[in-house]
């Protein structure tokens, strides 16, 4: 009986302490934990009846849902190519004057940036030993000539002999050859200009000594340049004398069409390069010699071409060119995949000579997630 009561005893004890468990508050860690448990519950319930409704919808659902997609109809047109080089503008008439004599400078004619014309008179050096020289051998041509004169009329008359006139005849014909050569290198002593331009550059002075290495001044003349650019030897046989060329002077802000004037006609062995010339025209001087030039020459030109985006073309596994088209199968429209071969790109536009025919039309819009032979939908 005691051990009854003892067991009883307990029970009533354990169950006192059970009915005073009270639930977690709202606010506390245990609270919020039970209640995201209740709402796990009811998201798995409300997923597993979502799920069932799709499968429901779909065995109903007899519309095909395809994939909707733009095109891009082919157009022949023109393809040119275009290669970016630099260059440099340059003239021919450009040059350090130098004189062809020594001597010291006794007059300057000119004044920098003065424009001169051809022949005219720059510099003149002293050359009075020369003036003397010259002056002597006249008066000795003067004497010559009388004593030549006398002789001529004397073997007209048969008078003299015939060596007194060839003496008098050879004297004065070799007096006349040492002026003529007096006055030949008097003109050395005289800096003229070659061609008209302007004194760019006015370096010596009066009471300078000048000699054949001693620069003089630099003339110049801008109203027909050129510039000359180095061209890579593997675009040898597509640059040709007449190519179109777009030449851009950034510096002067200045962009023009012009044309290849001249093709060098070797290969320097330093940088595997050949040379070309454009020649410009400046008649207002705008362009000066050593601007840096941005040239785009034409190297390659289609007429009546397949020209598509470029963006449109895609590489498989097999590392083939390909493009997607839209063909009609069985009512609908379906993928095609097109092997290319791409001839040439530029700026976003590449030339197909295989694969593709006048009258394809692509796949623009969706063209990359769509595969060949899926039925498709052509938007507008």
């Amino acid at each position: 009986m005691k051990h009854i009561l003892i067991i009883l005893l307990s029970f009533l004890i354990l169950f006192s302490c059970k009915k005073e468990e009270k639930a977690p508050e709202p606010t506390s860690i245990a609270g919020v934990k039970l209640e995201k448990a209740k709402q796990e519950k009811v998201k798995d319930s409300i997923s597993k009846i979502i799920i069932a409704l799709d499968k429901k919808l779909a065995e109903l659902d007899t519309i095909k849902k395809l994939t909707k997609v733009s095109t891009y109809q082919i157009k022949p047109s023109h393809f040119e190519h275009y290669i970016n080089l630099q260059g440099n503008t340059k003239t021919d008439k450009n040059i350090i004057l130098r004189p062809l004599a020594s001597g010291t400078i006794t007059r300057v004619y000119v004044k920098e940036g003065q424009r001169v014309y051809a022949g005219q008179k720059l510099f003149q050096l002293d050359n009075a030993v020369l003036i003397n020289s010259i002056n002597e051998v006249k008066n000795q041509l003067s004497l010559a000539q009388t004593a030549y004169d006398r002789q001529k009329r004397l073997w007209e008359q048969k008078i003299g002999s015939e060596m007194q006139y060839l003496q008098a005849k050879t004297q004065k014909e070799s007096l006349e050859k040492k002026i003529y050569t007096l006055n030949s290198q008097a003109k050395n002593y005289r800096v003229t200009a070659p061609f008209s331009g302007v004194i760019d550059d006015l370096i010596a002075t009066k009471g300078d000594l000048a000699s054949p290495q001693t620069p003089l001044a630099r003339l110049i003349n801008l109203q027909k340049m050129y510039i000359e650019s180095d061209v890579a030897e593997n675009y040898l046989k597509s640059i040709k004398k007449g190519n179109k060329v777009i030449v851009n002077l950034n510096a002067i802000g200045k962009e023009f069409n012009t044309k290849i004037a001249q093709i060098g006609n070797s290969i320097s062995p330093d940088n595997r390069t050949f040379k070309i010339r454009i020649n410009l025209s400046n008649k207002k001087g705008a362009i000066k010699p050593n601007l840096l030039a941005d040239l785009k020459i034409k190297d390659f030109d289609v007429k009546e071409a397949i020209v598509i985006p470029t963006k449109l073309i895609q590489i498989d596994q097999n590392e083939n060119n390909f493009v997607y088209s839209v063909i009609d199968k069985d009512g609908g429209k379906s993928v095609h995949k097109n092997l290319i071969t791409v001839s040439n790109s530029y700026k976003n536009k590449s030339l197909i000579t295989k694969g593709l025919t006048k009258d394809a039309v692509l796949i623009d819009e969706g063209s990359r997630t769509v595969s060949n032979g899926q039925e498709i939908e052509v938007g507008k």
